[in-house]
């Protein structure tokens, strides 16, 4: 259990990660990882009951899998400073031969990463299985899994949201990351998602709304209230208000920093806004 002024560094510290990840190899989506930075926060920091020990059964534990790979920043960041693998690796993201490429993938053997996920949209599919498997083998802990807003429009979600409700998967935790952005546009002008609370409801899940997900203490409170509501005959959906790039002034509020590196001038500029906390690696 961490106060919540040690968790705030902890954030802009996975903040300075994210830029220098995506700035020392030109490459990356730092607006999804900025805004999703509290959310991983709270969800390894103080909510979820894992072990860093990591194995693929992931028997007696509760599971994450994140379906909008590209911000893996923010997850490698949180997985390092977690105890998953060492921080200092995180100066291998996005190079050859490294386990931290730009997508997560299982074949690298990384420890914290469950699924590949670059394909959108098969996410939700995935933490599905995993949380019938523990009911079958009487496992009392719980799935998580996020999502990005955009990523909604792929159809494949709304059948595993469908399927979910529909056979009572009520040891799942799903979140939407609901920044209002994607790599073409905003949502609205790209494919207009509508009511996302009254569909969620509409298919038969338990829906609840965290308005400031940049706030740790919002967030931390919904994860939890979450967790209360399993159990219930319902799979339980998350929706995370979120701002793409928050924290970096410039990157805030626009779909322009989705899968772009900032220049040199440009990492001074946001690192200054995220000083130094835990230790840059």
């Amino acid at each position: 259990m961490s106060n919540i002024a040690q968790l705030e560094d902890f954030v802009t510290q996975v903040r300075r990660d994210i830029l220098r990840q995506v700035h020392k190899v030109n490459s990356g989506h730092p607006g999804g990882s900025l805004g999703c930075a509290e959310f991983f926060t709270a969800l390894y920091q103080e909510v979820m009951d894992y072990s860093t020990d990591f194995t693929m059964d992931g028997k007696n534990e509760d599971l994450f899998f994140l379906s909008n790979g590209h911000i893996s920043p923010v997850f490698y960041s949180v997985l390092a400073r977690s105890g998953f693998f060492p921080v200092e690796e995180l100066n291998t993201f996005r190079l050859l031969d490294s386990r931290l490429q730009g997508h997560p993938t299982t074949h690298e053997g990384l420890p914290g990463i469950r699924i590949a996920s670059g394909s959108l949209g098969q996410g939700m599919s995935a933490a599905i299985g995993a949380a019938e498997t523990k009911k079958l083998n009487k496992d009392s802990h719980l799935v998580y899994s996020l999502h990005g807003d955009g990523e909604l429009q792929e159809g494949q979600n709304w059948e595993a949201i469908m399927y979910a409700a529909g056979n009572k998967v009520d040891n799942l935790i799903s979140s939407v990351d609901v920044n209002g952005q994607q790599i073409d546009g905003s949502t609205e002008n790209v494919l207009p998602l509508g009511n996302l609370r009254g569909k969620f409801e509409a298919f038969g899940w338990e829906v609840l709304e965290v308005e400031d997900a940049n706030n740790i203490t919002q967030v931390i409170e919904g994860l939890k209230e979450a967790k209360s509501r399993t159990g219930k005959g319902k799979p339980v959906c998350i929706l995370l208000h979120t701002v793409m790039g928050n924290g970096v002034d410039f990157m805030m509020h626009t779909h322009a920093w989705h899968g772009k590196a900032p220049n040199d001038e440009q990492l001074e500029t946001a690192l200054a806004q995220n000083p130094e906390t835990l230790g840059d690696y």
